[in-house]
């Protein structure tokens, strides 16, 4: 046989092996390739405002209680900014002073908020975050921080390595400004909106488009799966089925001068000046102290802090997790799975890293928007694959998409089987997080009910979520608003059989800069609890 015939053939042997696993994932999901679920009108209509009462699902057991979970102090009455909070005045100290401390112990600091006239706050509803770090080390921990709503906090630390240490405590928005935030989060969701494009025999209008009821006459677009309701602006001309991209997304200016002053970068993620001695940890037994820990499974509960860095590897707290350094480390876990992924960036940031590290995952152009998806590679030889897919509107983004490619998550988890060999991960706060809470809770609930009807066809499936993460402190979207719908997620997850990576500590006690795409570092591990909760033993 000649090198051409040998060529021909190795390559039909390729595009046959493809063929082959392509449907075995097809059989596998009834997912990869299906055309999306069509968006139906469900009305024209005309409003003026939003509706002033509340609803009966508003008004639900379940929805005061997660409201009652993330209630936050407000300040008195409508202080000044020299009355707010200032992170060049606040002071903090070490309660009960050592020389030194033993692996295993606390440490507590009392932190007194002060404001620009360097009064003591009399309030409390500050929003502080504080690590524990030894930077020659590679190691960090999150602290505790405890609101006594009088002015005061404690800071609670965990003792979990030997060596010098070091306290960074840092303001990222003062109780003032969490209020603005608050107000606005309830009452402007216009702050941010997105633009539909009607088109129809080379005609074309744009519209204001948005998940809540908008003024005036308006198209009403009802997912047949979910419920869930997309609004937009009615077309003068073209008709409402004729909405075909969508264009996310612009921010309103909602802020006066006077509320400015409280998000300048002076006074927010600003880190406090200390002024304690160095903190010496000695060794007791066990460097680390740590004890023996459960293998990687869902439903397990996560302690606080739930791990730290340690020579730039992170030690969970919650299960005995390993390490996938190598290729085919990670193959070796995921042969013959299926992966799927729906979420935001952060996320895809999970599938980029497996799909540049591993060389025998190859890459399947789909054809598709990369910042929607889906996004699939295949490793043939091994019999895997891993997707990834955004969760659905509202999708804050780049990019013009096509409304049919935007699937809402839980509409593809209900089309899923599962089994012993599936993995769902996902994750959803970041889109959400300029919006009211109630339509954050009420998204979360339909996906809940999505994977609780998983589990119980197919209790084997392997459900992971990636919570929210730190590194973004905007108006519009920023780690208050995060930290909220985190608390939600966790809370309405519980009890159920999933398990929860705590990217939030992963991304908020790290060394490197924080950003809303976290460093390489960062996702590694993150990556290897992932594998760890896939492959247990």
């Amino acid at each position: 046989m000649g090198l051409t015939s040998k060529k021909q053939c190795l390559g039909f042997t390729l595009l046959l092996t493809f063929c082959l696993l392509a449907g075995i994932i097809f059989q596998r999901s009834g997912k990869i390739f299906s055309p999306p679920r069509k968006i139906i009108v469900e009305s024209i209509f005309s409003t003026t405002q939003l509706p002033s009462t509340t609803t009966v699902w508003q008004d639900s057991e379940e929805v005061k209680m997660l409201k009652e979970l993330i209630a936050w102090p407000e300040p008195r009455g409508i202080p000044s900014f020299n009355s707010s909070t200032s992170p060049q005045t606040c002071e903090y100290q070490i309660l009960n002073p050592r020389v030194n401390y033993s692996v295993g112990e606390t440490l507590e600091l009392l932190l007194i908020a002060r404001d620009h006239l360097n009064r003591p706050k009399s309030y409390g509803g500050d929003f502080f975050q504080a690590k524990l770090h030894s930077p020659k080390l590679k190691a960090g921990v999150t602290g505790s921080v405890k609101d006594h709503q009088n002015g005061t906090y404690t800071i609670t630390f965990l003792l979990l390595w030997s060596g010098d240490v070091e306290v960074s405590i840092r303001l990222i928005h003062s109780s003032e400004a969490v209020q603005i935030l608050k107000r606005l989060r309830e009452t402007r969701p216009d702050k941010v909106y997105f633009l539909g494009f009607f088109q129809n025999k080379g005609k074309q209008e744009i519209t204001e488009c948005n998940m809540y009821m908008l003024n005036g006459a308006v198209c009403e677009f009802t997912d047949p799966g979910t419920g869930e309701k997309w609004y937009c602006i009615k077309p003068k001309e073209l008709a409402c089925s004729h909405l075909v991209y969508q264009d996310p997304a612009y921010l309103r200016t909602v802020t006066s001068k006077e509320e400015d002053v409280f998000f300048d970068r002076k006074v927010t993620g600003q880190w406090l000046t200390g002024r304690i001695s160095a903190i010496h940890v000695l060794t007791v037994n066990s460097s680390k102290g740590e004890p023996l820990l459960p293998l990687c499974t869902p439903g397990l509960l996560i302690p606080n802090p739930s791990g730290f860095y340690y020579d730039d590897k992170w030690t969970s707290r919650v299960c005995s997790t390993k390490k996938f350094p190598t290729p085919p480390n990670v193959t070796k876990c995921l042969r013959g799975k299926v992966v799927y992924m729906f979420g935001d960036s952060t996320l895809r940031q999970w599938w980029l890293y497996l799909d540049g590290f591993v060389p025998s995952l190859k890459r399947i152009d789909l054809h598709v928007p990369p910042l929607i998806g889906p996004l699939l590679a295949i490793d043939p030889e091994n019999n895997y694959l891993v997707q990834w897919r955004v969760h659905g509107r509202p999708l804050r983004t780049y990019g013009k998409p096509l409304v049919a490619d935007v699937h809402y998550m839980a509409n593809d988890i209900d089309g899923i089987g599962g089994g012993p060999q599936m993995v769902i991960v996902f994750t959803i706060w970041a889109h959400f997080a300029h919006l009211p809470v109630d339509m954050y809770i009420r998204r979360v609930q339909i996906i809940r009910r999505a994977v609780v009807d998983l589990l119980q066809r197919s209790p084997q499936t392997t459900v992971i979520i990636k919570s929210a993460n730190t590194g973004f402190k905007g108006l519009d979207f920023n780690e208050w608003q995060s930290l909220q719908l985190d608390i939600i997620l966790r809370r309405m997850f519980s009890g159920i059989q999933v398990a929860i990576i705590d990217t939030w500590q992963m991304t908020s006690c790290h060394y490197v800069p924080e950003d809303l795409h976290p460093a390489r570092i960062i996702i590694q591990n993150e990556i290897d609890i992932l594998l760890s909760l896939i492959c247990p033993r």
